[in-house]
């Protein structure tokens, strides 16, 4: 019989707040039981496995960053909202480095939990881009500029990768400005 109190959830947002405490290759089953107190064994009446628990992690993740990026966007438009989401992107992946890392994970082939997390996500980017009038390929072509932009420049950060004496800022905010440059022209390639 499970532990009075815990439950599926739970085990999965102690699993987060371990994830973010002590990185994402330190969650073990054995650890998250100990911060539960409970067995080991105990934990397989809520999860099957520790893939299924970074599933759900990643999925926390993703709708934490999501939330944030929707927030951040709200009530702007076309510049401005890039602005704002790729600020708070920012900001969260720096604040939250081993959830970031969490929401990276793909979801499995079939994982509709998991992809309508990731969808949620990539949505919320669309939904903004779309006010450059992009669709179809272009919109997703925006897309992927969008996350390989910010993903690589937080990615690098992060890893202390700028050690040029330029300000950090000013080169993320002259790249964001660039990129809302480039989707005000943006068209399909010949």
């Amino acid at each position: 019989m499970p532990r009075v109190g815990l439950t599926r959830d739970r085990v999965v947002e102690e699993a987060a707040a371990m994830v973010a405490e002590l990185g994402l290759a330190q969650l073990t089953l054995a650890g998250l039981a100990g911060r539960l107190g409970v067995k080991q064994p105990s934990l397989y009446k809520h999860i099957a496995s520790i893939a299924e628990l970074r599933r759900g992690v990643a999925i926390l993740a993703l709708d934490d960053l999501g939330g944030t990026l929707l927030r951040a966007a709200a009530g702007r438009s076309g510049a401005d909202a890039v602005v704002g989401m790729s600020r708070a992107y920012r900001d969260w992946a720096l604040e939250n480095p081993a959830l970031y890392e969490a929401s990276q994970l793909m979801p499995t082939a079939g994982d509709d939990e998991h992809e309508a997390a990731t969808l949620a996500v990539v949505e919320t980017v669309a939904n903004v881009l779309a006010a450059y009038g992009l669709d179809g390929d272009d919109s997703v072509d925006a897309i992927r500029a969008f996350r390989s932009m910010l993903h690589g420049f937080v990615t690098f950060e992060a890893m202390g990768s700028f050690a040029m004496s330029a300000d950090v800022n000013r080169s993320f905010e002259r790249m964001v400005h660039g990129f809302t440059i480039a989707l005000a022209q943006w068209k399909t390639p010949s």
